[in-house]
């Protein structure tokens, strides 16, 4: 049986070049069935621990949760915004936080980042890194693309030559990982 890899962007655009990037990242491993899901179908109420008290956790977050129970590795691709998490994915990652200790089920993990900008939403993605680390024991690998519009072909892949060479031997790595 194959491997399965969960991807998804840490956005809820609808257009989101971090849900394109997560897929494509995903979609260059080998032997692995793949599943991308959007933010979208998993909006719920904002945290907090009064409605974690009154209603419990949303059928949304219990559904979200078994997603990454169910997978054998995750590849996430933030969006920055303001520096940090988007709002969608701070909710969500605040519900599933409350269900188990380990968050992402000690799994491997790809972290990704890109935007139109020439930082790549790096400042993101280090908070991620930084915090994933510090709650998941496993292999955690990280890769920032900047100026996605520019380096980023929807056929072609990874237009620049160094940045390419790069992620191939992140996926290497990510690949032996899962």
């Amino acid at each position: 049986m194959s491997k399965k890899v969960l991807a998804f962007a840490g956005s809820s655009s609808k257009k989101s070049i971090n849900k394109k990037f997560a897929s494509y990242a995903a979609h260059q491993l080998s032997s692995v069935a793949v599943e991308v899901l959007d933010l979208n179908d998993y909006e719920m109420p904002i945290f907090s621990v009064d409605k974690e008290a009154e209603s419990g956790y949303p059928d949304l977050a219990v559904k979200f949760r078994a997603k990454i129970n169910e997978a054998d590795a995750i590849v996430i691709s933030f969006a920055e915004h303001n520096g940090s998490y988007s709002a969608a994915f701070k909710n969500i990652f605040d519900w599933i936080s409350r269900m188990e200790k380990k968050v992402w089920g000690d799994k491997p993990m790809l972290l990704l980042a890109t935007s139109p900008g020439g930082r790549g939403a790096q400042i993101v993605l280090e908070t991620a890194t930084n915090k994933f680390k510090r709650m998941n024991p496993n292999t955690i690998l990280s890769f920032s693309l900047p100026s996605f519009n520019e380096n980023f072909d929807d056929v072609k892949g990874i237009l620049d030559e160094g940045l390419r060479k790069d992620f191939e031997d992140l996926i290497k790595s990510f690949q032996e990982a899962v």
